[in-house]
C-alpha cells in the first residue's frame, strides 16, 4: 500500500528544510564576514557557539575512556581552545566542511591537555607497558610469576636493564593524594588524603589503655622501683642507662627489676578473675 503524507505534515516538512537552510545560509555569512574582518570577535563567539556541540561530544567519548580523577570541565575547556584555533585557522577557499577539519584540532587539544596533567613520561608509560604485557605473556606460557632472568631474556635485555626499567615503572602506580575517592551529597568530595591511615600516628584508645596498665603495674612500688618499670619496659633503657640515671649499679638495678617482676606476676595471679582469664 503506498504511503502519503498528509498535506499538514508536508507543509511542516517543507518549513524545517527551510529552516534548516536558512541557518546554514546564515553560518556561512557569519564565515564570510569574520574572515573578512577578525577584529569583530562576536562574529567569533557565534561560531564558537555554533559548534560547541562538536567540543562537548568529543569531550565527552575521551572522558568516558579515562581513569577517575580526569574532571570532563578540563577537557572541554580545552576542547574550546582547540576549537577557537581552528576558527582562525580555517580556509574557506577549500572547500572542506568544518566539521571535518576542527575535530582533529579539538581532539588533539584535549589529548594536549592530558599530557599536562600527567606527570609521568611517554617513555616510561610505553616501557611499563610493554614490561607488563611481556609478564603476562609469560605468566600465561609458563604457569607461574616469571624469574627476572626469563623475563629480561624474553624482552632481549639484561638483568640490570631490565631492573631499571621495573624501577622506572613503578612511578606509573603512583597515585595523586588528590584523587577524588568518591562523590558526596556535601559541597567537598571525599579525596585519597582524606582516607589514607596514617600508621604513624598513636591511637587514642591505645595511649589511654598503655597509660591505664601503666598506673596498675606501678601501683604499689616506690619512685625508684616505678622507674625502673617505666624506664625498661616504656621508654626501652637498657639496665645500665638505667643505673646511670638512677646511680645505681647495673647489677643492682637488675636484681631490683627481678624482684619487681616477681612481685608483680603474684599481684596479677591474684586479679586474673578480674580480667576474665
Amino acid at each position: 500500500m503506498a504511503t502519503t503524507i498528509a498535506p499538514k505534515d508536508a507543509a511542516t516538512d517543507a518549513t524545517k528544510n527551510a529552516s534548516k537552510d536558512a541557518s546554514k545560509d546564515d553560518i556561512q555569512e557569519v564565515w564570510r564576514r569574520y574572515k573578512a574582518d577578525r577584529s569583530q570577535k562576536e562574529l567569533r563567539n557565534r561560531l564558537v557557539e555554533r559548534y560547541l556541540p562538536l567540543v562537548k561530544y568529543n569531550g565527552e567519548r575521551i572522558w568516558a575512556r579515562l581513569p577517575e580523577g580526569v574532571e570532563l570541565d578540563d577537557l572541554i575547556s580545552a576542547g574550546v581552545f582547540g576549537l577557537m584555533d581552528a576558527i582562525d585557522a580555517f580556509d574557506l577557499s577549500r572547500g572542506v566542511k568544518f566539521e571535518t577539519y576542527c575535530v582533529p584540532r579539538i581532539r588533539g587539544a584535549m589529548l594536549d591537555e592530558l599530557r599536562t596533567m600527567d606527570w609521568v613520561p611517554r617513555l616510561v608509560r610505553s616501557k611499563a607497558s610493554k614490561l607488563a604485557e611481556a609478564t603476562k605473556t609469560l605468566e600465561a606460557k609458563l604457569g607461574r610469576q616469571p624469574t627476572e632472568r626469563e623475563l629480561a631474556d624474553h624482552m632481549n635485555l639484561s638483568v640490570p636493564e631490565l631492573e631499571k626499567m621495573m624501577l622506572d615503572a613503578n612511578a606509573v602506580s603512583l597515585i595523586s593524594l588528590n584523587k577524588k575517592w568518591y562523590e558526596t551529597d556535601s559541597y567537598k568530595d571525599v579525596r585519597e588524603i582524606d582516607i589514607l591511615e596514617d600508621k604513624k600516628g598513636e591511637d587514642p584508645t591505645r595511649r589511654i589503655q598503655k597509660n591505664d596498665l601503666m598506673r596498675l603495674v606501678t601501683r604499689g612500688l616506690n619512685r625508684n622501683e616505678r622507674l625502673i618499670i617505666i624506664l625498661y619496659y616504656y621508654e626501652e633503657l637498657t639496665m645500665k642507662e638505667i643505673g646511670a640515671t638512677l646511680d645505681l649499679s647495673e647489677s643492682r638495678v637488675s636484681q631490683m627489676h627481678s624482684s619487681i617482676v616477681q612481685r608483680l606476676q603474684a599481684q596479677l595471679r591474684r586479679r586474673r578473675p578480674e580480667f576474665g582469664t
